[in-house]
């Protein structure tokens, strides 16, 4: 079973955002991630379970960081990317204290890969649903990925997916033999946000 069989309760969700926050609290004074005692974990949590956690302060983006398929536990998942957002994100500083007394955290739990059966990028643009669907893309070493909430960010389709590449190291408009295409959908939650805000997997 994967956390995207899961129903993820608001007390669930609340612990999740609390664990995340201690392992940033934690990792100012240690300088490693918090992981908690098996024993305090809900047994959901348990699961395996693939997220990205996303800091941000005043609407200003601290770190992003996330795994795209379920290797360990959602509880360690939120532990280790909570950390990883907060210090080990190459394209941002490391949060400081006065940061974590301002930061809102936010989580996106993944729903499984599904690989995209399309040709060429006219297919692509008119299967997406915009504010669903998530992507990741790879060719060869390169690779790049979009949660949904991206898409709160564009003007439409065609700007989503050409960011997409050219994150991916691509040039907008190619299509590579080797490209693959996955779309995913994800459950997303944060402080301060309203906790039923979601895009169920399926």
């Amino acid at each position: 079973m994967t956390v995207a069989d899961l129903d993820l309760t608001p007390e669930l969700r609340r612990w999740l955002l609390t664990l995340a926050r201690e392992s940033v609290r934690r990792g100012l004074g240690t300088g490693r991630p918090h992981f908690p005692e098996p024993a305090d974990v809900p047994l959901e949590a348990t699961a395996p379970g693939a997220a990205f956690v996303t800091l941000r302060r005043d609407g200003d983006l601290l770190g992003c960081i996330g795994s795209m398929r379920p290797v360990r536990s959602l509880a360690e998942d939120v532990a280790a990317h909570a950390f990883d957002a907060a210090f080990r994100d190459p394209r941002l500083p490391a949060v400081t204290h006065d940061d974590l007394h301002h930061m809102v955290v936010e989580i996106s739990v993944l729903g499984p890969l599904v690989e995209v059966e399309v040709v060429d990028r006219s297919e692509l643009l008119a299967l997406l649903r915009p504010g669903l669907d998530g992507l990741l893309v790879a060719s060869g070493r390169r690779q790049g990925t979009f949660l949904p909430s991206v898409w709160h960010q564009v003007s439409g389709a065609e700007e989503f997916v050409d960011l997409l590449w050219r994150k991916a190291g691509l040039r907008p408009g190619s299509w590579p033999g080797d490209l693959v295409v996955h779309r995913y959908e994800v459950l997303e939650f944060g402080e301060h946000a309203d906790p039923a805000r979601s895009s169920r997997a399926g």
